[in-house]
């Protein structure tokens, strides 16, 4: 079958194989999950851009971190869950469709790009969402493997640069730490810093395991939790780790709470 023919055809996304007694279960359980990433991230913006107080470069940069997980989630979750209340050969998508969807979880145009120019002689998508690697999967081009070896690659240069980055960040701060005497200061510190470093290993782990299990079928189930982890897990505890342990953010949103209380 000719590429065209598959550019415009319509692909199975395979999704989460849960069982008619758990499938309710297990949408009610990520619903409140997205509910819950939604409400405390929007609350988060919305304390900071209306409090004068915390208009600055550190709070905008929080608020920068809630935006990009409300449309992180918002890209994955409701399709997810959409799905979960279908039967599995009932979860259809277009090409396109499935491509802008991996686009839009990605955010990588150029090996997107390089997916779309492939031909395709599969049609189902082995996995919750659409990616760049299960894109790459409907292909049986040579080109694939290089594309592969490609992405492999990709991601082991990306992640070490993030960790050597984290591990020089919070060596300095170790540093600070010894040498400073201030007991209030380097309590601070270690509690902010094992927070954040709790929800980094997180994403560390969950991210590097469902990129590396995609060449490695029989861990397909280990995957694709995996990957939900990854995008539920951090949008989750972001606001709660830079949120609710700044000083500033947590006394506004205090206030904010006996205020409201106070008035009903």
């Amino acid at each position: 079958m000719d590429n065209l023919t598959f550019r415009h055809s319509i692909l199975l996304v395979e999704g989460l194989q849960v069982t008619p007694q758990s499938t309710y279960v297990v949408f009610t359980f990520l619903l409140l999950v997205y509910v819950f990433i939604m409400v405390s991230n929007i609350a988060l913006v919305i304390l900071i851009s209306t409090e004068k107080n915390l208009h600055h470069p550190m709070h905008f940069l929080f608020c920068n971190l809630p935006m990009n997980d409300i449309l992180g989630t918002t890209v994955i979750l409701p399709r997810l869950l959409q799905d979960i209340l279908k039967e599995t050969s009932e979860r259809y998508m277009t090409y396109v469709e499935s491509s802008a969807w991996g686009l839009s979880v990605l955010m990588v145009t150029i090996l997107i790009g390089l997916t779309v120019r492939l031909s395709h002689c599969r049609s189902k998508i082995e996995n919750p969402f659409c990616d760049n690697a299960s894109l790459f999967k409907l292909s049986c081009e040579d080109g694939v493997v290089v594309n592969n070896v490609y992405g492999i690659i990709y991601t082991v240069v990306l992640f070490s640069f993030s960790i050597l980055s984290i591990f020089i960040t919070y060596g300095k701060i170790a540093n600070v730490c010894i040498t400073s005497k201030n007991k209030a200061l380097n309590s601070k510190a270690i509690k902010t810093c094992s927070t954040h470093l709790a929800v980094y290993l997180i994403m560390l782990v969950s991210g590097s395991t469902f990129i590396f299990l995609h060449r490695f079928p029989l861990y397909s189930e280990s995957r694709k939790l995996a990957s939900i982890m990854f995008h539920i897990v951090p949008p989750g505890l972001n606001p709660l780790v830079y949120g609710l342990q700044t000083k500033e953010i947590r006394q506004k949103f205090v206030k904010f709470w006996c205020r409201e209380k106070g008035a009903s």
